[in-house]
């Protein structure tokens, strides 16, 4: 297909058409506490036991410099470099027993699909570790699940994915689309930089060239000028969401939802300087408007490769503790804890279920024999025990539920598995029924296992 100077490309129609999922048979959801998600995702396997399951009466070499404090939540303790998140630990609700069962690869392409769908690793994971790439048969994504089971919202995409796909760039890191529920149940994919933290864009929504949206609509009339071989073959297949492209892109509000700097300067200090902040003020935004699955994809910092040999995230297999004290952590603790009050102030986080998760933990005997050994001061991967943070959506704040053993090394209490983690999601969403119909009419399952976490549900 040739190319059409000023319009959107193949790709942008496929992901407009899809912004409205609807499945063939959508299931009746019941009356529930939450109305939206939001899902910061601690890119690279945040280490539990230095935030917020710490052991100090570990011997040295697991527990490591950081000091357990108290908090507003009586009874629970949080890494002492958490002091913002400690304020308001009230709404949390501290899951410290999550494993893999064994059931991974001890690596990040697998951690990424079992958290992110509530799925466990196939063989294929095992035999191709980081190398197995998204397939379109894996199992969708909870924000796909969650999408596709729920009424579109009016305006706005049901599920915005910001501040970056994960994988950059050939976006390999499975688990984060909607697979087997098809490439319209993608989320909407939005942009954002270090560099220019305020300035997100929305590469499926721009007009390309200098066309104007008087234009766009114009030329709604000229569609069967375009190569009806391919390209309009798509429209087509697309055809109950054509409309749906169209307002999307005239929508002022639409635009309106992305533009932070509506936002009042003291509020926008409040959350701190940064994309990553940046990304957690713009999923308030969102909610606020009424998209109901916001995920948030940490953006990593290239300084952070070097320093804490983890690619620029969490994954610091060197210098654990400086990397954490003096950056990670501080990027996290403000905008994370701001969000959380900002929610509650505005009235939003009874109705607003935030999870925090990652693709693992951190390996509580400190030393990485690929990154120094006990000298490099890091932490190799850990899938046997994790922690994830819950609040808001009905969730019960100021609560615990599980324990790991005195090192932190496996769970000791009430063992959890990201599967019940997505069953709970579902719940508090008032989605009891994950059945699914393929087009060739047949049922089945979006998730088989897990049970209600009822220990921390409201």
């Amino acid at each position: 297909m040739k190319s059409c100077p000023g319009f959107l490309d193949r790709r942008s129609w496929m992901v407009l058409g899809g912004l409205s999922p609807l499945l063939a048979a959508r299931a009746a959801t019941t009356p529930a506490p939450a109305k939206s998600v939001i899902l910061i995702w601690l890119s690279g396997g945040a280490s539990h036991i230095d935030t917020w399951d710490m052991k100090p009466s570990a011997p040295a070499e697991y527990r490591g410099p950081f000091k357990p404090v108290a908090t507003a939540a009586p009874g629970i303790q949080l890494c002492e470099h958490l002091p913002y998140l400690a304020a308001q630990a009230k709404h949390l609700a501290i899951i410290r027993s999550v494993t893999d069962h064994g059931r991974g690869t001890g690596d990040h392409h697998a951690g990424y699909y079992y958290n992110l769908t509530g799925h466990a690793p196939d063989t294929t994971f095992h035999r191709l570790l980081n190398a197995r790439t998204p397939y379109p048969g894996d199992w969708p994504a909870m924000s796909a699940t969650v999408t596709a089971k729920r009424p579109p919202h009016p305006t706005l995409p049901s599920q915005i994915t910001l501040p970056h796909k994960e994988g950059a760039p050939e976006y390999t890191r499975p688990g984060q689309f909607a697979a087997i529920l098809g490439p319209r149940h993608d989320p909407l994919f939005v942009e954002g930089t270090r560099e220019q933290p305020l300035d997100f864009t929305v590469p499926a929504l721009s007009l390309r060239g200098d066309i104007s949206v008087p234009r766009l609509l114009d030329r709604r009339g000229l569609s069967d000028a375009l190569d009806r071989e391919l390209f309009a073959r798509e429209i087509r297949a697309a055809d109950p969401h054509v409309d749906r492209a169209y307002q999307l892109l005239a929508s002022s509000g639409t635009r309106a939802a992305f533009e932070l700097r509506r936002e009042p300067q003291a509020l926008r200090d409040r959350y701190g300087p940064g994309i990553n902040a940046m990304s957690m003020l713009l999923a308030r935004r969102l909610v606020e408007a009424g998209v109901g699955f916001v995920t948030v994809f940490w953006k990593g910092d290239k300084e952070l490769d070097t320093l804490c040999k983890s690619g620029g995230g969490w994954d610091t297999h060197g210098n654990n503790f400086n990397c954490l004290k003096d950056r990670l952590l501080p990027e996290f603790d403000r905008p994370f804890a701001t969000l959380l009050d900002d929610l509650h102030q505005r009235g939003l986080l009874e109705s607003t279920l935030v999870l925090v998760s990652s693709e693992m933990g951190r390996k509580p005997r400190i030393g990485d024999p690929r990154s120094g050994g006990k000298n490099g001061a890091g932490r190799d991967h850990w899938t046997s025990c994790m922690s994830v943070l819950m609040a808001g959506g009905g969730i019960r704040g100021g609560t615990v539920l599980g324990a790991s053993d005195p090192r932190a090394e496996f769970p000791l209490e009430h063992p959890v598995g990201p599967e019940d983690i997505a069953r709970t999601l579902y719940y508090q969403l008032g989605i009891d029924d994950l059945t699914h119909t393929d087009r060739e009419g047949r049922a089945f399952q979006l998730l088989d296992g897990g049970q209600i976490l009822r220990h921390i549900v409201g």
